[in-house]
């Protein structure tokens, strides 16, 4: 919609902020409220305890990265001591995020707008308890998670492998803020109305999205394992989650179509620079394996030669914390030269060619071999495939000419999907910038959106 601008407007003063309302007035943080500490020298064996007269709620650090409002239901445990009460939150009361791996996150901002009983803040987190009538609390929350002073907080982190934003950088942050509680009240009224509406739109397109993958997963499982003619007649494939197959496809083990190797481990200085490495990400995140990686390694020719990458090879991720990422898999259409792959991960190469690599792409990625990993992984700290367990994996070998066939369909078939899906994440990067557009207009007075509140 089309929004009117306010009466007069004046220079701000600020050159990342350009012109601002007449009567908007400047102030810093710090004059608005005060700051208070996150809970600080805990141990993994404070957290996520049994209730008792010790243990308290407490937000973690999710709650605050993904919510513009802290959650209830996103809540943690806590063993409290007696002296840590002045970390209490309490209602109205903004968090902010003081320690990411990212930019994207530093200095993220939620408001608690909820009672609380005895709950706490986590330590990568400060809170802020604005001073009563100082300001609105909905609008602060909306000033501060606006485009201009996201951006001004990113040039406030420093850190290597966490960035941090110091205490007095924030509370020395400089705000124009609309004059009254009133206007300042409409315009965070309006924001919520109006995101509300453009976080609908997302959510329809998150959940198009997660629709096309899980058509998109259906459509390949059911053609590398039942194949394209319905008609044809089946057979027992002889496992339980495999079920039937049809009647001129084979079923084997892993270990007798091929052999299985580790890849290369050494230490640091081995990598950065020379030759193609291929990566846990590069497996991890594709079911094609990337002809240009960006990992280098200095292999000699005797590691080309051992932990080549060739046409028709299919590679595992061996390690993952969780088990639901191991054995995912990624597979060469093309021999890279003189690469050499991770430690990480374990390929599997053929003895003769009886997979066609454009089948292997889709039939290593359906999840069934997930499945049959979790059947038999047992998960401690960290899951870990192993080769005696690879060699055992089943695997439907229709006949070559077939596996062409149904590679060619799904090729088709997915690349359609695909085109859907790009389009939904577009929209849904597209109603992301207008929502933050629209954010930073209103609470810094670029457009006047009280007569539409």
């Amino acid at each position: 919609m089309r929004y009117s601008k306010y009466p007069s407007y004046r220079d701000s003063g600020v050159e990342w902020l350009g012109e601002v309302p007449t009567d908007y007035r400047y102030i810093r943080l710090k004059f608005l409220g005060k700051t208070f500490g996150g809970l600080s020298g805990k141990a993994g064996k404070d957290f996520n305890q049994e209730d008792n007269d010790d243990n308290k709620s407490f937000i973690p650090f999710t709650n605050i990265a993904n919510n513009h409002y802290i959650q209830p239901n996103n809540l943690g445990t806590v063993t409290i001591a007696s002296d840590e009460s002045q970390n209490q939150v309490k209602k109205n009361d903004l968090f902010f995020l003081m320690s990411s791996e990212g930019y994207e996150d530093l200095g993220k901002s939620s408001l608690l707008e909820f009672d609380m009983n005895e709950s706490y803040l986590n330590s990568f987190c400060k809170g802020f308890r604005i001073l009563n009538g100082s300001i609105n609390p909905k609008y602060l929350n909306y000033l501060l998670s606006g485009d201009t002073y996201r951006q001004l907080l990113y040039t406030q982190g420093n850190g290597f492998t966490r960035i941090n934003l110091r205490l007095e950088k924030l509370n020395d942050l400089p705000l124009l803020i609309a004059n009254t509680l009133q206007e300042q009240k409409t315009i965070a009224n309006y924001l919520d109305i109006a995101t509300a509406k453009i976080d609908s739109l997302i959510e329809k397109q998150t959940k198009l999205i997660a629709l096309l993958k899980e058509k998109r997963q259906a459509v390949i499982s059911t053609a590398v394992t039942r194949g394209l003619d319905s008609t044809v007649a089946m057979k027992d494939s002889g496992v339980e989650w495999l079920g039937e197959i049809p009647e001129a496809w084979t079923q084997t083990p892993l270990r007798y179509i091929g052999r299985l190797q580790n890849g290369i481990s050494k230490g640091g200085d081995y990598f950065g620079s020379g030759f193609p490495f291929i990566n846990y990400g590069d497996i991890y995140k594709n079911g094609t394996l990337p002809l240009h990686v960006k990992g280098l390694a200095k292999s000699n020719k005797e590691d080309q030669h051992i932990y080549s990458v060739r046409t028709g090879d299919v590679f595992f991720t061996r390690t993952s914390e969780t088990i639901d990422d191991i054995g995912m898999a990624a597979t060469c259409v093309e021999t890279i030269n003189n690469a050499t792959f991770s430690g990480f991960t374990i390929r599997f190469r053929q003895l003769k060619r009886v997979l066609n690599e454009n089948f292997s792409k889709y039939y290593f990625r359906t999840g069934h071999a997930q499945a049959f990993f979790e059947e038999q992984l047992n998960l401690v700290t960290r899951a870990s495939l192993g080769q005696d367990i690879l060699k055992q994996l089943p695997v439907l070998l229709p006949p070559m000419e077939e596996q062409e066939v149904i590679a060619n369909y799904l090729d088709d078939k997915t690349s359609k999907i695909d085109i859907l899906i790009s389009k939904s994440t577009k929209a849904i990067d597209l109603l992301k910038e207008k929502r933050t557009a629209l954010i930073s207009s209103a609470v810094s007075g670029k457009i006047d959106v009280r007569e539409s509140a």
